[in-house]
């Protein structure tokens, strides 16, 4: 029992419990100042009570013992740390101006309004010591008085030193060695108070880069990995055994439901990847993990390999989390779509061609696939179908060369021996052989995981290009056949007629394009087969007709693989007579 420290030489008469502990007190400074205490005195049926419990008084025994100091006229001082008690320990008390003048309800209002709301930093400590004083702390209106001077404080703070972070940063992106001090401030504050925080900075106006960084801090000091390459390794990426997981769950879902709207604010992707990696570790909801992708999606030509490593949290599933990067593909090929104006068509639809932004951005994530795709083959639990899934989201024209794709096939053709010959040709058949390079080219026909039919039509190809090589023809044949179908129908509506050609455009650019890439070695080879003949006369054309004879042999393309010696020669002619005639028309 702790006896009062004032009137010592006076013997008190009542006891009263609070918390556990036992205060030994007098009646009349407690009576003539609660309102709580007097009327349970008045109201009790023994008029000489000796004893009295308060239950859950805010603050306990401590706070308790500070507002007895107050009621015995001895002087203590009010902080930060206490003030939130005090306040919320008078309401319970009832301790208020009906009672004394200047009670101590009053003066810890007075106290909050002079010194705490001024400062951001002592807005912000009172804020904190409210979390156990809920819901007197709300009722009495200190966590409303807290955080809205803790956003009208932000705010003052970023336009007094508004020319010094114009000065950091010249381009305008988030610089987190240059953000406020009270960032590192916030941290501090559970999650429900950091929510509301930020909701009235956006409303007073703060940045929405120092939001960004705020809510980066926030993230990485709540939680481990956020923004760091290593957390793509699940032993590095563990739970804060501090937390519970539903607490991790529930700040996640709120840090992400926070971030900018404006798409001028520059959002670091690892802080994106790292948030979406431990969204998928805690398993948020299904609107916050959307989201998440939707972010990344619009970026996802400036993303590298690393990022798209996603580790996957299923034992029994691959190494990677395949399905999350189809869904980002899925999601920036919709914003692909949607940068497309509807009204393109009255300005020409040349504007769609390879030189538009957003083809640029589908080449460039097309090569980042590619890479992920090699990445991702080694892995033995890889199903197919999810390999395939990620080929075939992307479009024909994502792609100019497929030497990519076809290294990323074979990696996975020699992890997974196992697979039926009719899955081998299900996998090649998305590898265009007239898009891959000599050197490719050369590597599928010694190939022997790949299917025979895959030689033959890489060998056919070859000897087409070599064709054309000597009859100086710019083509194979396939552009004056694509150029005939691009001619829009009448019976089409003008939207699909737009659409129609665009497309049409957009397959006649991208055929330029590779014939350009084949330009150069065809010249070359061209050369060394000009000079070679200059030095041999008749070897030219017998290195041709060797080679005629040996897909005549195949027998896949043309007549019977068993056909005489003479009926290829004949089929030979006609073939080189076919291609006088188309290089005479061409010309």
């Amino acid at each position: 029992m702790k006896p009062c420290r004032i009137f010592s030489d006076v013997a008190g008469d009542i006891t009263i419990v609070v918390g556990g502990e036992s205060f030994l007190l007098h009646k009349f400074p407690l009576v003539s100042r609660s309102g709580k205490i007097r009327k349970k005195v008045a109201d009790s049926r023994d008029s000489n009570l000796a004893k009295l419990e308060l239950l859950n008084l805010p603050g306990g025994p401590q706070t308790f013992e500070l507002a007895v100091k107050f009621c015995y006229g001895t002087n203590f001082e009010i902080t930060p740390e206490n003030v939130a008690n005090l306040r919320c320990a008078a309401e319970y008390l009832e301790m208020s101006e009906d009672y004394w003048e200047e009670n101590l309800i009053s003066r810890a209002e007075k106290y909050l309004k002079e010194v705490v709301v001024q400062s951001l930093e002592k807005s912000v400590e009172v804020l904190s010591t409210c979390e156990a004083l809920l819901p007197t702390a709300e009722e009495v209106g200190i966590v409303i008085k807290c955080v809205d001077a803790i956003a009208i404080n932000a705010s003052k703070e970023q336009l007094v030193s508004g020319l010094s972070h114009l000065n950091c940063d010249e381009s305008g992106k988030l610089n987190m060695d240059c953000t406020e001090w009270w960032v590192e401030d916030l941290s501090v504050l559970r999650i429900d108070f950091y929510q509301r925080v930020i909701a009235a900075m956006r409303r007073t106006g703060v940045r929405a880069d120092s939001i960004t960084a705020c809510l980066m801090h926030y993230a990485q000091t709540s939680q481990k990995g956020i923004g760091k390459r290593e957390v793509w390794d699940p032993s590095r990426m563990k739970l804060d055994s501090t937390m519970a997981e539903d607490e991790q769950r529930v700040i996640v879902e709120t840090l992400v439901s926070l971030l900018p709207t404006d798409k001028s604010t520059s959002i670091p992707l690892s802080f994106l990847f790292g948030m979406l990696r431990l969204a998928n570790l805690v398993d948020v909801n299904i609107a916050c993990r959307l989201e998440l992708e939707r972010r990344i999606a619009y970026l996802l030509e400036m993303v590298s390999l690393d990022d798209l490593l996603i580790p996957s949290t299923q034992p029994s599933d691959c190494v990677f989390d395949v399905d999350t990067v189809h869904r980002l593909l899925v999601n920036f090929l919709q914003r692909i779509e949607e940068e497309e104006p509807e009204d393109s068509l009255q300005y020409g639809y040349e504007s769609e061609g390879l030189g538009s932004t957003s083809h640029a951005s589908v080449l460039k994530v097309g090569r980042l696939i590619e890479a992920y795709l090699a990445e991702i083959a080694p892995d033995p639990c890889l199903d197919l179908k999810k390999f395939i899934n990620i080929i075939e989201i992307l479009p024909d024209y994502a792609r100019v060369i497929d030497d990519g794709l076809y290294r990323a096939i074979d990696i996975y053709l020699k992890a997974h021996p196992a697979l039926t010959e009719n899955e081998s040709k299900q996998l090649c058949k998305y590898i265009d052989c007239q898009k891959l390079s000599q050197e490719a080219s050369n590597h599928v026909a010694q190939n022997d995981r790949l299917p025979v039919q895959m030689a033959v039509r890489v060998l056919y190809f070859e000897q087409l290009r070599l064709k054309n090589a000597f009859s100086g023809s710019s083509g194979d044949g396939f552009l004056s056949q694509r150029i005939s179908s691009g001619v829009p129908s009448a019976a089409m509506s003008p939207r699909d007629n737009y659409a129609s050609l665009r497309r049409e455009n957009r397959e006649l650019k991208l055929e330029v394009s590779r014939m350009r890439v084949r330009l150069s070695e065809l010249e070359k080879e061209q050369g060394f087969m000009k000079q070679g003949m200059m030095e041999k006369p008749g070897h030219g054309k017998t290195f041709l007709t060797s080679i005629s004879k040996g897909i005549g042999r195949i027998g896949i393309f043309g007549g019977p693989a068993g056909g005489r010696q003479k009926a290829g020669r004949k089929s030979q002619g006609s073939e080189v007579k076919k291609g006088r005639r188309r290089r005479h028309s061409l010309s």
